[in-house]
């Protein structure tokens, strides 16, 4: 688990695991312990792993392997997942125990209902957390405060207390560390708001493009929040993420429960307008935005696919960076508009990303053991 105190850290599931292994004579010969891991997936689960691989290839110098409970094994959406890796154990006579269950694993009828019925109530238990997870955070946002991702050039986020009164400046990486305490978004150093300020003006006043603004800033010495140099994608994503006009916009992008990633629609957005002090006037930045939308109008759903299709042979990926990085192209967001989804767009010209752009975190322990034995405790969060 994420934090020491919970009920299953890894040190309270290995203390639980000893005091098991003591009662029932039993020697433990070595600890598997995946540490603040997720207990969804396997993918992540290293210690998980190599006990697999420990039994597999023979080398396990163990007969028996502690669990704390049938959770710590693992919270797969699939329980028959769960099943498998314990099937893999037993069939090199290598047992199951769970340490804090009130069923021995025995292989009995009424053993294998009960740890199917656990199985599914730990999929389930990481389902319902996400979802309250998930309408937490929602409403963080609504209330104005930041939830997760680096501030952006111009920006900084700033640490404040439960009644509002600012703590301080977090680096980048750096998180808050008390529980009722919340980040906010503000604007940075005077130079960098000024720059912003001056890259919206360029844009929308003077009509230059932004490749055109991105060489010039190059060619100033100046670099971006990451310290890299401009490009048309950075500067055309400065031009069009609504925090720069003070407003709080989240879930554009999920990741549940470990699966793949997904665009959202629009409407499954949450957003909370006029959140964060604004360093770009509102009619500044929508002015902008109308000019990036108003360049795809004047394309044919044909044409915006023809030219993604020939950017895709070129290039043979695509993202939206790469589609932002293109100056013949129009934006990502003008696919995203037109053809509801960036995904939608891919699949129509062919592509198929690795990780799937369409619409938490929890953990176990285990124990080999023998008259030789062994613990393993592992944590979910």
């Amino acid at each position: 688990m994420s934090t020491d105190h919970q009920k299953y850290s890894t040190e309270n599931q290995s203390k639980a695991i000893r005091h098991y292994a003591d009662a029932h004579g039993i020697e433990i010969v070595c600890t598997y312990a995946d540490a603040g891991k997720s207990g969804l997936k396997i993918e992540g689960r290293d210690a998980l792993r190599q006990l697999i691989e420990d039994v597999e290839d023979g080398t396990a110098d163990f007969t028996l392997v502690l669990v704390y409970d049938v959770s710590r094994w693992g919270r797969f959406q699939d329980a028959d997942e769960s099943a498998y890796y314990e099937y893999i154990c037993r069939r090199a006579g290598i047992a199951v125990q769970y340490c804090a269950e009130q069923f021995d694993n025995d292989g009995s009828p009424v053993s294998t209902i009960v740890k199917g019925v656990k199985r599914a109530m730990a999929g389930e238990y990481s389902r319902e957390l996400s979802t309250k997870v998930f309408a937490g955070q929602g409403r963080l946002i609504e209330k104005g405060y930041r939830q997760g991702g680096p501030a952006g050039f111009g920006l900084r986020r700033t640490l404040i207390n439960e009644h509002g009164v600012i703590k301080g400046v977090l680096a980048r990486g750096e998180h808050k560390s008390i529980q009722t305490d919340r980040v906010i978004l503000t604007p940075g150093p005077a130079e960098e708001v000024a720059l912003v300020r001056e890259i919206y003006r360029a844009f929308v006043h003077e009509g230059r493009s932004e490749s055109a603004i991105a060489a010039d800033l190059n060619a100033r010495g100046l670099v971006t929040d990451l310290g890299r140099p401009w490009t048309r994608g950075t500067v055309h994503q400065l031009l069009i993420n609504e925090k720069y006009a003070g407003d709080n916009v989240w879930n554009r992008r999920s990741f549940k429960l470990k699966k793949k990633r997904v665009r959202n629609a629009p409407e499954m957005w949450i957003r909370a307008d006029g959140a964060f002090e604004a360093i770009v006037e509102r009619e500044l930045f929508e002015a902008a935005r109308t000019i990036i939308a108003a360049r795809s109008f004047r394309l044919s759903d044909e044409e915006m696919l023809g030219a993604l299709a020939e950017l895709y042979q070129r290039q043979g990926m695509l993202s939206g960076i790469i589609i932002d990085e293109c100056e013949a192209m129009a934006s990502s967001s003008a696919y995203s508009s037109r053809f509801g989804s960036l995904l939608r767009a891919y699949s129509l010209v062919g592509f198929t990303p690795e990780r799937d752009y369409r619409p938490h975190r929890d953990q176990p322990a285990a124990a080999p053991a023998s008259s030789r034995h062994c613990d393993r405790a592992d944590c979910g969060a």
